[in-house]
């Protein structure tokens, strides 16, 4: 899997917005991305350095519409923390 297959898209919810300060970025990632390709990918696309990351299997959830029931997409969130000496990524600074 190349680095863009494996980043999906970021989190933008008010919990994800309270860590851009500390350099915490929060990813949907790729369900079958370990944390050592999740490392390398945000490392490549953004130009950072990485210090940790944990992942997150989430489940989908149970949507009711009428008499139809479904369950959403379940997914992979990673939680990214960046070093002190990094440069923080842009894309999410216009958002603090």
């Amino acid at each position: 899997m190349t680095a863009e297959q494996i980043i999906i898209r970021p989190v933008l919810t008010e919990k994800s917005n309270d860590g851009i300060v500390a350099k915490r970025y929060v990813f949907m990632v790729d369900v079958r991305a370990d944390k050592k390709q999740v490392k390398a990918a945000v490392e490549s696309v953004f130009g950072v350095q990485v210090e940790s990351v944990n992942v997150v299997n989430v489940r989908g959830k149970l949507k009711r519409q009428g008499r139809t029931q479904g369950y959403t997409s379940k997914g992979k969130k990673a939680y990214v923390k960046l070093t002190d000496a990094s440069k923080a990524i842009p894309f999410f600074e216009t958002l603090s």
